[in-house]
């Protein structure tokens, strides 16, 4: 796959090379430039670097831009900002903002090396869609094929983690690897080890670009050596955001360990075989949805997800391909997971999160990290955090809710870096052990044994339409407020089901019904959708 490199940028001597770095917050995109301007003037160069700011950190990339020309004598003459059509490297930190790249004029086809991380950090309007806003990944690599003369994308995010450094030091290996610059690698390597912080992590990362970006050296129109991103085997141990297995003997089990506690070992295994047992299609499915339940939960939990599972699969006939099981596995966990207080703090409060956290903000060993979290209790979550008799009691008593609601309808917000901020979402997270008890709880589960029923009720007259009312369960999300409107949408759509019983195109129209709620915070569509589907025996022409 070698091809020979470009010499574009070394054809004349005094030619200044501009090269534009792309990077969103907490990605190290001044750390990039620097380096990158520091191993240009250890090869002999004239450089200079400066920053555009983005708009805040996840919803715009600061511009960070690098001229260099050889020291020739004279002073050059170096522009601050890069410009369209005249930009000789560009290197993105994640996917989208190499799509933004080219839509900006940056990428030339005639000039520019594209040099991006194939990993994508989703963006505020992605992330804001009811339903699934991502923008399609698969189109950015093809127009960013064409729009570059060369391109090389891999995951270099992937390659910093699995090195515990910042994605900066593989991206500067990459920028290497691809031979687009005409420095030597010691020199690279040189400037990293003068950084003194974290050398030993970022020069490993360094390496691992290194080598990624070498091997994609590649003719235009060469297919592009992408990670792939392969499914998880169906027997390693159970996976989770926990510390310890000792964990699980308490209320939860978040990670197994084969040295750990005999019984929970044995009944995790217990667990694993009932999916190995399942059809081909549906273990998959089924794996991820008993990880998540008993990482939520406990393995009694896991026992639970699996036995409600057991049904939906009882009811597969040949030939229809498992989509009621492989539906049911998915929308089961999810929402035998919801979002509760005693969620949230027990996130919040894992080892994994701060480490993750000190990763993305950049923060240097042996430094001190501030965390401020933010709260709004509604006597919502108050009450489902009780006792189920207690919190009905409440709930019941209007004016009561509203007196505790003045009291504790505030935003707050808790410092976790401190002992006493931590300790107390430590103790809310501690209260999982005794969630079955809860009114949220119970709750939820009526709601979800109502759901449920309802699509496998109808599996054996319409299986299309049981596995569509599977599906609507996407349109429950969030916390609080949010989850309110959720589930609102929900009893929305479905209510159009009785308008529906009996027609031959029922799935397709609760179909449509969902793709409405979930492309329109206000439900406008929804209303038109469902005035459209009660007017239907009146011979109202159908949606297409």
């Amino acid at each position: 796959m070698n091809a020979p490199l470009p010499t574009e940028p070394n054809a004349d001597e005094g030619r200044i090379i501009k090269l534009a770095v792309l990077a969103v917050g907490g990605q190290g995109g001044g750390v990039l430039a620097d380096w990158i301007t520091d191993v240009a003037e250890r090869s002999g160069y004239l450089a200079q670097s400066t920053s555009v700011a983005g708009v805040a950190q996840r919803t715009g990339a600061t511009i960070y831009y690098v001229e260099m020309c050889r020291d020739l004598g004279r002073q050059p003459v170096f522009a601050l900002s890069p410009s369209p059509g005249d930009v000789d490297i560009l290197i993105a930190a994640e996917l989208m903002e190499a799509g933004r790249a080219i839509m900006r004029g940056f990428v030339t086809a005639d000039r520019t090396t594209l040099i991006a991380s194939s990993h994508r950090i989703a963006a505020v309007s992605e992330k804001i869609e009811p339903g699934d806003g991502r923008a399609p990944s698969a189109k950015v690599l093809a127009t960013a094929e064409n729009a570059a003369k060369r391109f090389i994308a891999f995951d270099m995010e992937n390659i910093a983690a699995e090195n515990g450094s910042m994605i900066s030091a593989s991206l500067l290996g990459a920028l290497a690897g691809s031979s687009a610059l005409p420095f030597a690698r010691e020199n690279y390597e040189k400037t990293i080890l003068a950084s003194d912080r974290g050398v030993k992590a970022s020069l490993a990362a360094f390496a691992g670009g290194y080598e990624r970006a070498g091997g994609a050296n590649k003719q235009p129109g060469e297919p592009e050596p992408f990670a792939a991103t392969q499914p998880p085997p169906l027997t390693p141990p159970l996976k989770g955001e926990g510390d310890s297995p000792a964990a699980a003997s308490s209320g939860g089990l978040a990670r197994l360990n084969p040295a750990g506690p005999r019984p929970l070992i044995e009944g995790w295994q217990k667990l694993q075989a009932r999916v190995n047992s399942y059809p081909e299609p549906v273990r998959e499915m089924a794996w991820r949805g008993l990880q998540k339940v008993v990482d939520y939960q406990d393995l009694a939990y896991g026992a639970e997800y699996l036995n409600r599972l057991d049904q939906a699969v009882g009811l597969e006939r040949a030939g229809r391909g498992h989509a009621l099981s492989i539906a049911a596995a998915k929308h089961l966990a999810n929402a035998m997971c919801y979002d509760d207080m005693i969620r949230v703090a027990d996130l919040k409060t894992r080892s994994t999160r701060d480490r993750r956290v000190r990763r993305e903000v950049g923060v240097a060993e042996g430094s001190v990290l501030q965390v401020t979290e933010y709260f709004h209790p509604r006597v919502e979550e108050f009450c489902g955090t009780l006792p189920a008799g207690l919190g009905r009691y409440i709930e019941s008593r209007p004016k009561l809710a509203a007196f505790i609601d003045r009291r504790i309808n505030r935003g707050r917000r808790i410092r976790t870096d401190g002992v006493a901020g931590f300790s107390a979402l430590w103790l809310i997270g501690g209260l999982r052990r005794w969630r079955r008890k809860l009114l949220r709880h119970q709750v939820e589960r009526a709601h979800l044994e109502r759901w449920y029923r309802l699509a496998l009720d109808h599996a054996a007259s319409d299986y299309a339409l049981a596995v569509e009312i599977l599906n609507c369960r996407r349109l429950i999300k969030g916390y609080s407020d949010t989850h309110v409107r959720a589930q609102s949408k929900f009893d929305r759509v479905l209510s159009g089901l009785p308008l529906l019983a009996g027609r031959p195109d029922a799935a397709d129209w609760l179909r449509r019904l969902r793709e409405a709620a979930l492309k329109d915070e206000k439900g406008d569509m929804l209303d038109g959708a469902l005035k459209t589907v009660a007017s239907l025996d009146a011979g109202v022409p159908t949606l297409h």
